[in-house]
């Protein structure tokens, strides 16, 4: 029996093949084809034999062919093939990185999350240089099934051991039941917030998060969740999905799933979805929690998405998804506020303090009235307007003296 794991080809970059052979013959026999063979040979057989001799593997062939693999990879891609000879529930850890090792808040920024699959280690490596709000390590669409345990085991390498430079870890698991699997590999990794796939009920939501509750230690920090909406049924539940538990941060719509299972065909109108999103956001502000748009799949035209992402903010949207690096800025650019806007609701919070000063409950600014609903949408905008650096953070504390 020959266990194979990885990808190899004159495409394959950050990656390494491997193939395992159980032998007859003593020994381990380690063949590396490597163009760094001659730099980092040596500890590449040093790992791949302590990695083995972990699993309890004496007697085999190992042949690698690396296409410039960092140490957490090929440490992924041994135990993937050691788990198909071998069928061991253990787990080769390398040191965690500390930096990896941090908290966010329920109502963090998140204007945009950057895709990445979770089986390509040349797109894992260099994410957290784009400085998206988030990355989604993804475990479900973007990965193919037979390559799905594999995967799991490099995203929780990637959790440990890249570094992800600050930036919010989220990982998309599978659809229920295969993303409790997934939940079993990389909830006690370095981690902020689940993506729920093709959520339907409040239910699903509650089992990720007890899986979760189960799996990591007490004393961690949270792990929020994102459930995504992508079928007529999910729609129809998504209040009840959204204030199913303090955990949700979020509600994200999943467009391409969605307008497949209602008939629909999407448009650069966007006609065919403007019922369902506006459900989302209503749903999201009822629950008091973010509401998140779809991607935007034409990653060519950033002209087009700026309006697209320009429209989804003024739906009442707080970001959107990326499936590419190019489309984080055009994003930021269209949720950031705007200057005229800062200033409206620097005037705003100005004279709603002043005129709480005296007394009074509404006041007018220009020829509009501004009471308490008006004051607190001006006050997010001067918090996002400081949290991304538009605006100095004194403003923070005076809009609340």
């Amino acid at each position: 029996m020959e266990a194979i794991s990885g990808n190899r080809g004159t495409e394959v970059r950050s990656d390494c093949f491997i193939r395992i052979v159980p032998d007859d013959e003593p020994g381990i026999r380690i063949r590396l084809k490597s163009k760094v063979k001659s730099l980092y040979g040596q500890s590449i057989h040093q790992l791949v034999q302590e990695e083995l001799n972990f699993f309890g593997i004496r007697d085999a062939t190992v042949e690698i062919e690396d296409s410039g693999a960092l140490p957490y990879v090929i440490a992924a891609r041994v135990e993937a093939a050691v788990r198909q000879i071998t069928g061991t529930g253990q787990e080769f850890l390398l040191p965690e990185l500390p930096q990896n090792r941090y908290s966010t808040v329920r109502d963090k920024l998140r204007r945009s999350r950057l895709y990445i699959p979770g089986n390509n280690p040349k797109l894992i490596i260099n994410a957290g240089l784009y400085h998206s709000d988030a990355i989604i390590l993804d475990l479900e669409d973007s990965v193919s099934p037979e390559k799905k345990p594999e995967a799991r085991i490099l995203v929780r390498n990637a959790l440990r051991n890249n570094d992800m430079m600050g930036i919010e870890l989220m990982v998309r698991i599978n659809q229920l039941p295969l993303g409790l699997q997934d939940l079993e590999m990389v909830a006690r990794q370095p981690l902020n917030l689940i993506l729920i796939p093709k959520c339907e009920s409040a239910e699903t939501v509650l089992t990720v998060r007890a899986k979760i509750e189960e799996c990591r230690d007490t004393g961690e920090g949270p792990v929020w969740l994102m459930p995504i909406i992508e079928s007529a049924q999910g729609l129809r539940n998504a209040y009840e999905i959204a204030e199913a538990t303090p955990a949700v941060a979020a509600l994200a719509i999943g467009l391409e799933d969605y307008l497949a299972d209602i008939g629909a065909e999407r448009t650069h109108g966007a006609e065919e979805s403007f019922y369902a999103r506006s459900v989302v956001v209503n749903a999201a502000r009822a629950a008091g929690i973010q509401p998140i748009d779809s991607v935007f799949s034409d990653f060519g035209d950033n002209e087009q998405l700026l309006r697209v992402a320009a429209n989804s903010k003024k739906m009442g949207f707080d970001g959107m998804g990326c499936i590419h690096p190019g489309q984080i800025n055009v994003i930021h650019e269209a949720f950031n506020p705007t200057f005229p806007e800062i200033e409206k609701a620097k005037t705003i919070v100005m004279a709603y303090g002043k005129a709480a000063a005296e007394g009074l409950g509404v006041v007018a600014v220009g020829s509009k009235m501004i009471d308490l609903p008006v004051m607190k949408r001006a006050q997010t905008t001067i918090e996002k307007a400081v949290t991304t650096g538009l605006i100095p953070k004194e403003w923070r504390e005076i809009q609340h003296e």
